[in-house]
């Protein structure tokens, strides 16, 4: 195969290489005679500023999923896909309004850590267990196959070489050097990561223009696709399924469901009690920069469409249009939907560019791998290794078995990344819909453990146990219900279950003693406030049901659940006379936000408003 790299693109890409190898390892070079800690190599001495955090945040969470797969979903189902983005960006302001200021004030290193401690040790487990499968048979082995996918259209490199190279090159610096590595490189990655994404768009939009410009390619996109320029898709919105027949896009993306349902619950677990994601907010060096550094990452989010899902609509564009590629020797073709992006770097953009941008792609792909490595380690030695095998581990114990765990999780993501993954036409729709299987349950039983006091360990065990079988049984009921609406009728059954299990459960009972202030009186009024809101969902659902049934309007039937679940979550707090003995309570001065994080979230509000109206 061509390989459509010249000698420049090859001696920018090592360039890039090796600034990312030599800065990994820099920074995690140690003084001489003294070894890491737990805290230092698992959270980075807890000593991370904002634009680290959002940095960070930014390059783990962008990887081959959204540069490969999302690209290969702008192509196939348009500018729809961007919800993941801007949702998530909201969810970025919700976590760090109310989420991450919790598990900062109880300093705590991992997600289950905050589970044991809230509920019990079978709990924290259980969910240890989800994450550690999720991560190295999901993430990890998702992450891997699309980045070799894209080195072996791209370079021509075989996709084993492609597969071993990419996680040696993650492996070298994040195994031995742990968060401080990771966290430190992605502020370099992220700059690769945008500046050469932004490139990419810009040479599509070009090219798609005949020369024009960006602004002339937007609007020749959009005339020739305007089917790809839909945030809200309806039913029976048919697109090409990638083996020459025709689905349905609602099934991947559901019209209402996008803002009303299950979306909120894949953001809100990613970015919330996601690991490998909050690990770079709980390692902050304080509050404000915690929460500083999430509305910088919201902004950035605000961009990833640009930079990812523009050119697989251009890649669209262009290949449905053939007089655009008349006159040019392709070097391969779009058999399927994630091929997109690979083929865009091969064909459309040129020597010494193609370098760059396939930089900005590796950078992605390795920065996400070395925050999952990272993250798969601290869950194991903290929550496995620590609690059950060495209860008396020194630092040097738990960072050498954080190191052994990385590799092993590391080595099994790339022996069975192809078999998982190798036929494919869409991988993103792959990672969503297995990660939803466990996003309701994990929602769920955070939310009570944050916020309820009531919430009894048996609630959140049972919770955490039927979460899989419920999705898995609705699935095999009705197979061709979209995953983002099981996932929401997954959640309201979760919310009956463990809403009827806490009320029964008494045996941790103890007294609720809560003095009466503005603060107890504001927070019951809110309370009531959050019901009414899920009584008016509830209501329009029923109404609107068949008139706007194309649109997916049941998932407000989630909406309204989450809304009177909260709503009676902050009565019960305020009125119940018992609590659960090992629930928390928080200062309410940790919630408090700055004029900085509240300017940055009413901007990125306004933005993703602005953007819905546009493209509704």
């Amino acid at each position: 195969m061509n390989s459509g790299f010249e000698t420049i693109d090859y001696i920018v890409f090592v360039i890039y290489g090796l600034v990312i190898l030599g800065a990994g390892l820099w920074i995690s070079r140690s003084k001489k005679g003294v070894g890491k800690t737990s805290q230092d190599y698992f959270l980075a001495d807890r000593s991370l500023s904002w634009w680290a955090i959002g940095a960070s945040l930014i390059a783990a969470n962008i990887s081959a999923e959204q540069f490969i797969a999302m690209s290969g979903s702008g192509f196939r189902l348009g500018l729809g896909i961007a919800a993941y983005e801007w949702i998530g960006a909201i969810a970025l302001i919700i976590v760090g309004k109310w989420l991450l200021p919790v598990f900062l004030e109880n300093k705590i290193y991992t997600m289950p850590q905050f589970l044991e401690k809230r509920f019990n040790k079978g709990v924290s487990t259980a969910f240890a267990i989800f994450w550690l499968m999720v991560y190295v048979f999901v993430n990890l082995t998702t992450v891997i196959w699309l980045g070799a996918l894209a080195m072996n259209q791209i370079m021509g490199i075989s996709l084993m070489w492609s597969i071993f190279g990419l996680a040696a090159f993650a492996g070298i610096y994040s195994i031995y050097g742990g968060l401080k590595a990771v966290a430190w490189t992605d502020v370099i990655q992220v700059i690769f990561l945008i500046g050469g994404g932004l490139i990419t768009t810009a040479l599509a939009l070009d090219f798609v223009s005949g020369g024009e410009g960006i602004f002339s390619g937007l609007k020749i996109l959009y005339e020739k696709a305007t089917d790809h320029f839909v945030m809200i898709v309806p039913r029976d919105s048919m697109v090409s399924d990638g083996s020459g027949g025709l689905k349905d896009a609602f099934v991947d993306l559901p019209g209402l469901a996008i803002i009303l349902g299950g979306m909120w619950l894949t953001n809100i677990g990613y970015w919330g009690f996601n690991q490998y994601i909050i690990q770079k907010g709980l390692a902050a060096k304080n509050l404000e920069h915690a929460k500083n550094g999430l509305i910088f990452a919201g902004y950035l989010k605000i961009l990833i469409p640009i930079i990812v899902v523009i050119p697989g609509i251009a890649a669209y564009v262009i290949y449905q249009n053939p007089e655009m590629i008349a006159d040019m020797n392709l070097t391969s073709e779009i058999t399927k939907a994630d091929d997109a992006y690979p083929w865009l770097l091969r064909n459309i953009v040129p020597p010494g560019i193609r370098g760059i941008s396939f930089a900005a792609l590796v950078a992605a792909i390795v920065s996400s791998l070395a925050s999952m490595i990272n993250s798969t380690s601290t869950i194991f030695t903290m929550d496995i290794y620590k609690q059950y095998i060495n209860k008396n581990s020194t630092d040097k114990q738990e960072v050498f078995v954080g190191r052994i765990v990385a590799f092993v999780a590391l080595f099994l993501a790339v022996i069975t990344a192809k078999p998982l993954l190798g036929g494919l036409d869409q991988a993103f729709q792959y990672i969503q819909e297995y990660t939803g299987y466990i996003y309701p349950g994990v929602v769920l039983v955070f939310i009570m453990g944050l916020f309820w006091k009531k919430a009894t360990s048996k609630a959140a065990l049972w919770t955490a146990i039927i979460t899989i079988p419920l999705g898995i049984v609705i699935k095999w009921i009705v197979p061709d219900m979209p995953f983002i609406l099981r996932m929401g009728y997954v959640f309201i059954v979760l919310v009956f279950v463990a809403t009827i299990i806490s009320f029964l459960d008494r045996k941790n009972d103890v007294t609720n003693i809560v003095k009466e202030s503005n603060y107890t009186k504001t927070t019951v009024k809110s309370g009531w406030i959050f019901i009414a809101f899920g009584a008016i969902s509830l209501l329009a659902g029923i109404l609107l049901f068949k008139p706007l049934y194309y649109l997916g309007i049941e998932s407000i039937f989630m909406m309204a659940t989450a809304l009177s679940f909260l709503g009676m979550i902050l009565i019960l707090n305020i009125k119940m006379k018992v609590k659960d003995a090992d629930s928390i309570s928080s200062d309410p001065e940790i919630f408090k936000t700055n004029s900085v994080f509240n300017i940055g979230a009413l901007g990125i509000l306004g933005i993703i408003m602005a953007l819905y109206i546009i493209f509704w």
